[in-house]
C-alpha cells in the first residue's frame, strides 16, 4: 500500500506569525492535533496542542502576543505520497511521530498521516504495534 491510499487528503496549515489563539481555534474547529507551519513557500514547523500548553501556557508568555513560531517544532519529517506505507511506519516508528506531512512528486503538502489513518488502513497487528512504538516512553 502507498501513503496516499492511508493519509487523510487535504491539510489546515498556517503562517509563523499567525497569532497563536488563532491558532488553537484552528485546532478546536477542525478537531485536529497539529498543524503544519509553512514560510515562502515551505514547510517549517509544526504546531501541535501540546506544543501550545508546553511551550506556551507552562513558559509563562503573554499568550496574546504568541505566534506559531515561538511554539512551534521545527525540522519536521515528511515523506512522499507514492512511498510503501511499510517503510514510512518503520520510520514513524522509530522516531516516535504520530503525524507525518505527505508531499506530492511537486513537494506540494497533500496531507498528513496519522495514527488514525493508520488503524484504519492497516490490519490490527501493525496498527497495535504501530500504536505502542509511537507511544513508548523516550
Amino acid at each position: 500500500m502507498r501513503v496516499k491510499d492511508a493519509m487523510h487528503q487535504g491539510c489546515t496549515w498556517c503562517s509563523p506569525d499567525t497569532p497563536l489563539s488563532d491558532v488553537a481555534k484552528m485546532l478546536r474547529d477542525e478537531d485536529i492535533g497539529a498543524i503544519p507551519v509553512g514560510e515562502n513557500d515551505r514547510l517549517i514547523g509544526m504546531v501541535t496542542d501540546r506544543d501550545i500548553a508546553c511551550r506556551g501556557v507552562s513558559e509563562g508568555g503573554d499568550m496574546s502576543s504568541m505566534t506559531a513560531r515561538d511554539v512551534m517544532t521545527e525540522g519536521i519529517e515528511w515523506c512522499w505520497e507514492e512511498d510503501d506505507m511499510s517503510s514510512v511506519l518503520e520510520m514513524m516508528e522509530e522516531q516516535q511521530l504520530r503525524r507525518l506531512p505527505v508531499m506530492n512528486s511537486e513537494k506540494r503538502m497533500v496531507g498528513i498521516l496519522s495514527l488514525g489513518d493508520i488503524s484504519h488502513s492497516c490490519s490490527i497487528q501493525e496498527s497495535a504495534e504501530f500504536a505502542s512504538c509511537v507511544s513508548a516512553h523516550h
